[in-house]
């Protein structure tokens, strides 16, 4: 193009903005980075006014919307600095002549248009993740990436993504239009090489200066956890969800006498040998001797899907009716009043109930991978008892690793890639409606039956998840039209198959466990909201075991060594469960609830948290919506207790020590 062209070229694309524009804005390519920022900024801040609208007025004082704003700008700063490296890269290296040229106008609107609809598109996904699980992103986004065609088939099902995507055009291009003058400002730029090589040097330098000087420190500093999240940035979270899914405990923990705790946790375990000179202080391996004959009962574990308690008539009774089948069941079980998830995520309870282990920092051992196998289970346990153990599960085994993570623990894999397809009537994103998964554990149940062998299958449903959609004219609320439908589906197919089961030559011999992986919802105003981890537990065994009501504070790590005790096995045992059905005198009722940096122990009348940072905080009553926060004193009895489940737990999953062999 000649300068002549050039010049018109510029001239009447001056004359088409406001005077005011032309003469206001530097001419320098970072006018563009300058506009961009303060776009951004109000992306973040829409979406954290947007989120902080549902949160009901009282929980929320001045000072803490004072510190989601403050704390929030400073986050997207970061953030935008982040993002801002290769765009300020591209700024310096760009030649003069290309710069100006009339295809690169057109370019750098094209990139303008892709970035604003980006933000569109991350406040979008924000608003909806929100609704799930109210937080910002987190380790489970980071899995949605990993597992896309689950949470793409989820989403696809769950709400209208052409319309959202589509309804993102129409504020994009107006937003990319006001930006227009910033864009001619930038392409009029006049920095020489050796400037724009200064301004990129400059962004390398405070970006750096803040991943070492702006962590999450500035975020913790309040106690609710809606308040901490709204000061977030979204993507800023996903990018430190996605740097730090393990934690070391040791470098991030307060830290115990590896020997005292050692000591307290042997007699939390009722362990009563000392160890011996060649073992560790937290060696927990013991031999547990039934003091009858073994009861080679079947076992038909079912791991409900977000089966909160909250959702049974048992705990609440506004929910009576939402869970008809599973009430009246609950009703001739042994049923256990006081049990408490260890996770807000499906691995972690999947976790307790099969390796009957604490949860350590970071992500879930299912999803350990290259380290999530041969460790002491409740399978590999059975299986040597000449049991034959499974795994079924209504959805897609290697969704997080599960099935990996079961055949190498002492399980045979069963799930909906493994079924017949003539077999699945049913199946959405995560996979088969939970009808047609108990009629793959019925025919396994048969076959089992067939050739005399006991058997323990631990199932795993899929049908009280989002998109909620199971088949049609089983229960009065529609499919796909919320949690509710869902809840009362699992709950129809439950009935279905306990009354099926009454018809085969295996219930009469088979214990029917039924809890939940977690709860609904695993969000609430304190670090760990006890309400968020209360689980339905009971077993339901009609011709063995007389129905009655558990009043003990118990935990998914205890399901594991309860039912071998029903089974009066004996066996060498590596569980930091206990047997809750025949508890001891001087050993605490306590339950473990954790996310993947805060770490709870709780008793009756206070939960005690441990924080990375060494940090350690107690609540007392945490049963109330008020509880008392305090700081404990270093010799409080709890707080040793909770250094040496989780203490212990770090030291005996990294060093092996619960290795099955």
């Amino acid at each position: 193009m000649s300068d002549a062209n050039l010049a018109s070229l510029t001239l009447a694309e001056e004359m088409s903005l406001p005077a005011t524009t032309t003469s206001v804005l530097p001419r320098s390519r970072f006018t563009i980075v300058l506009g961009m920022y303060f776009t951004a900024l109000v992306y973040f801040f829409l979406t954290r006014l947007v989120l902080l609208n549902p949160i009901h007025p009282p929980t929320l004082n001045q000072s803490d919307v004072s510190f989601i704003f403050s704390v929030g700008l400073l986050y997207d700063t970061v953030f935008y600095l982040y993002a801002l490296l290769p765009v300020t890269f591209y700024l310096w290296l760009m030649p003069q002549r290309i710069w100006r040229s009339r295809w690169h106008r057109y370019w750098l609107h094209l990139l303008i248009f892709a970035t604003v609809y980006g933000l569109g598109f991350i406040a979008l996904a924000e608003y909806l993740f929100w609704q799930e699980f109210a937080v910002r992103f987190n380790f489970i986004a980071v899995d949605y990436l990993i597992y896309r065609r689950e949470v793409t088939d989820n989403i696809n099902q769950s709400y209208p993504v052409a319309w959202l995507l589509g309804g993102l055009v129409l504020p994009t291009l107006f937003v990319s239009w006001l930006l227009k003058p910033a864009v001619f400002a930038a392409t009029k730029g006049q920095e020489r090489f050796r400037q724009r090589g200064l301004m990129f040097a400059l962004n390398v330098l405070v970006a750096a200066a803040c991943i070492y000087g702006i962590g999450q420190g500035f975020r913790e500093h309040r106690e609710s956890v809606p308040v901490r999240e709204l000061g977030s940035n979204g993507p800023y979270q996903f990018v430190a969800a996605f740097r730090n899914n393990q934690l070391n405990y040791r470098e991030f923990y307060q830290l115990g006498d590896d020997k005292v705790l050692g000591q307290v946790l042997r007699q939390q375990l009722q362990i009563t040998q000392p160890p011996s000179p060649q073992q560790a202080n937290y060696d927990i391996t013991r031999q547990v001797t039934a003091e009858g004959s073994p009861k080679p009962y079947n076992i038909m574990l079912i791991m409900v899907e977000s089966l909160s308690a909250e959702f049974l008539g048992a705990f609440d009774a506004k929910q009576r009716g939402l869970m008809p089948e599973l009430d009246n069941i609950a009703k001739q079980s042994i049923f256990f009043e006081h049990c408490y998830a260890t996770g807000t995520r499906t691995t972690r309870g999947l976790e307790a109930v099969t390796l009957s282990i604490p949860p350590t920092p970071g992500r879930s051992i299912v999803k350990r991978i290259g380290r999530e196998s041969n460790l002491w289970s409740l399978g590999n346990v059975l299986k040597e008892k000449g049991y034959d153990t499974r795994f079924i599960y209504g959805g897609r085994g290697y969704f997080d690793n599960m099935n990996a993570f079961f055949a190498g623990n002492g399980y045979d894999i069963m799930d909906q890639s493994s079924t017949p397809s003539q077999e699945v009537g049913f199946a959405n994103a995560w996979g088969m409606a939970d009808e047609y998964l108990y009629q793959q554990a019925t025919k396994a149940a048969r076959e089992a039956q067939q050739q005399g062998k006991p058997f323990f299958f631990h199932l795993m449903t899929t049908s009280n998840h989002r998109p909620y959609t199971y088949p049609e004219d089983r229960v009065s609320i529609p499919s796909g039209t919320g949690r509710e439908g869902a809840v009362s589906y699992t709950d129809w197919a439950l009935g279905d198959f306990f009354r099926r089961a009454q018809g085969e030559a295996w219930f009469d011999n088979t214990l029917f466990v039924v809890i939940g992986d977690h709860t609904a919802g695993g969000a609430g105003k304190l670090d760990l909201p006890l309400s968020r981890y209360h689980i339905p537990w009971l077993i339901y065994a009609p011709k063995l075991l007389p129905a009655r009501a558990v009043d003990s504070v118990v935990s998914q790590i205890d399901v594991a060594p309860t039912l071998l005790g029903i089974l009066q096995q004996s066996y060498q045992s590596k569980a930091f469960g206990r047997d809750v059905l025949h508890p001891v005198d001087d050993v605490p009722e306590r339950a473990l609830v954790a996310t993947y940096q805060r770490l709870g122990y709780y008793t009756k009348g206070q939960l005690t948290i441990l924080e990375p940072q060494q940090g350690v905080v107690q609540h007392l009553n945490p049963e109330s919506e008020h509880p008392q926060v305090v700081i404990p004193a270093a010799d409080d009895v709890n707080l040793l207790i909770t250094e040496a489940y989780y203490q212990g737990a770090d030291v005996v999953y990294s060093q092996g020590l619960d290795a099955w062999r």
